[in-house]
């Protein structure tokens, strides 16, 4: 452990590493956050792991990314409101280019056997990183038997009662609260060894650091972010209103995704569904075999999974060539930038709005109490997450199907890359997609 206090991190210096983070975060959701763990707790040493699990858990109870609000809270903790505008942009900003890229060259060209190939790879490997993730909160959250119960409870309900995410928040929290009142002994475990609640050393924001002055929350504080959040969604949408009238695409785009964002309880898995009904059986702004391979495009770039309506988008205006056919690429992008700045756009406001009453709250146990018992449930998820993966990646035909012996042995040398050796999650990703893209170049695959 180094005992050392780490030196003060610049805004410049943050920003680098938040651009580093959105080039290199796969693996979803889960991927990412064991992503910022590593790097923000155990190497850089920002930000304690009690203050880094507080922010978490605020994430995880609101609509859209919560890897992306995470990094959206610490940037601000760190940085105040450009810290954490210039840490979420960053975080989606490298895939949205890359989404770009490849959904110009799928509807320019139709076929990237390459990128199919680095996908038959990567696949597997993100199922050993969401295990992995799923061992990693779990065993710093699940402290004692009562949140073990909750985990268990949350996997039961969503994998075999197939209940709703946000009912499974709901139900974790008031068990948190009840239990917190009844045996506030089982949410009194925050980290006792090391220094101030680390094993790793002292951190930048520590568990007992002063709250920020920019963090001190007000309702005028709050509400004014509110409005100013509001402001800009209405005058971006009555520019596209103005310029295209309600019925274009571009403004429906915006309306549309406005809406998902509002609903992403659960990460973008939850919402997919909700995306598809809306593009491709209402709009039409694809149809169902470019919506699956948008969702392969997705899974190999960088970034939240939800970055998948950057793709969406994109397709969605090359088609309708809003600015005719000699200007189809512009009509593409333009719509690309619509579905994402709209998707975007809560999530900022949630954080910057909320965290400052986030941050009064982490040592208060009324408030920890029901958030410890959500991180705890979230692992559940994550485990549940995972087997759905196993399943669609091993048996892509169903249970009944052949099982895909190659898949399953990549997904298990990924996991003792991770587990056993502890080997970068990219370098794992990396390997396991450039060793599919040789199969599929040799046509073994």
């Amino acid at each position: 452990m180094n005992s050392t206090k780490p030196q003060a991190v610049s805004l410049a210096q943050a920003a680098i590493y938040w651009l580093k983070l959105g080039c290199i975060s796969f693996g979803g959701p889960a991927g990412q956050i064991a992503i910022m763990h590593h790097d923000l707790i155990e190497k850089k040493r920002w930000i304690s792991e009690k203050r880094f699990l507080h922010a978490l858990n605020y994430c995880m109870v609101l609509p859209g990314p919560e890897a992306q609000q995470l990094a959206i809270y610490i940037g601000w903790l760190m940085h105040r409101t450009w810290g954490g505008i210039i840490a979420g942009s960053l975080f989606f900003l490298p895939s949205f280019f890359i989404l770009i890229g490849l959904a110009y060259i799928y509807m320019a060209y139709g076929n990237v056997p390459a990128v199919a190939g680095a996908l038959y790879g990567i696949k597997p490997a993100i199922v050993a990183i969401v295990l992995f993730a799923a061992y990693r909160i779990g065993s710093r959250t699940l402290k004692n038997k009562l949140l073990w119960l909750i985990a268990a409870m949350a996997f039961i309900a969503i994998f075999a009662l197939k209940l709703p995410f946000p009912l499974i928040v709901l139900a974790a929290g008031l068990i948190g609260y009840l239990a917190g009142r009844i045996a506030p002994q089982h949410f009194k475990f925050a980290a006792t060894h090391g220094t101030n609640g680390s094993s790793f050393g002292p951190t930048l924001i520590d568990d007992d650091s002063l709250i920020p002055k920019h963090a001190l929350f007000s309702w005028a504080k709050m509400l004014s972010v509110a409005l100013v959040g509001i402001a800009i969604w209405l005058v971006v949408m009555a520019g596209l209103i103005m310029t295209y009238g309600w019925d274009a695409a571009f403004t429906q785009m915006a309306w549309f995704f406005t809406k998902a964002a509002l609903v992403t309880f659960g990460g973008a898995y939850a919402v997919l569904p909700y995306v598809y009904q809306g593009a491709v059986e209402h709009y039409h702004w694809l149809n169902p075999a470019q919506m699956m391979d948008g969702l392969a495009l997705g899974e190999t770039t960088p970034g939240p999974l939800i970055m998948v309506v950057t793709y969406v988008g994109f397709v969605g205006g090359w088609l309708g060539q809003a600015f005719g056919p000699h200007a189809i690429f512009a009509s593409a992008f333009v719509a690309a930038s619509v579905t994402t700045f709209f998707t975007f756009l809560p999530s900022f406001i949630f954080i910057l709005m909320g965290g400052p009453f986030i941050e009064t709250t982490h040592g208060n146990l009324k408030f920890t109490a029901p958030l410890t018992a959500i991180s705890a449930a979230v692992v559940g998820v994550i485990l549940n997450l995972a087997l759905f993966f196993a399943y669609h990646i091993f048996w892509p035909l169903g249970i009944s199907g052949r099982l895909d012996g190659l898949s399953m042995a990549l997904t298990i040398a990924a996991a003792i890359a991770l587990f056993r050796f502890k080997r970068n999650i990219m370098i794992v990703i990396f390997a396991c997609g450039a060793l599919a893209v040789l199969l599929k170049v040799a046509g073994l695959i």
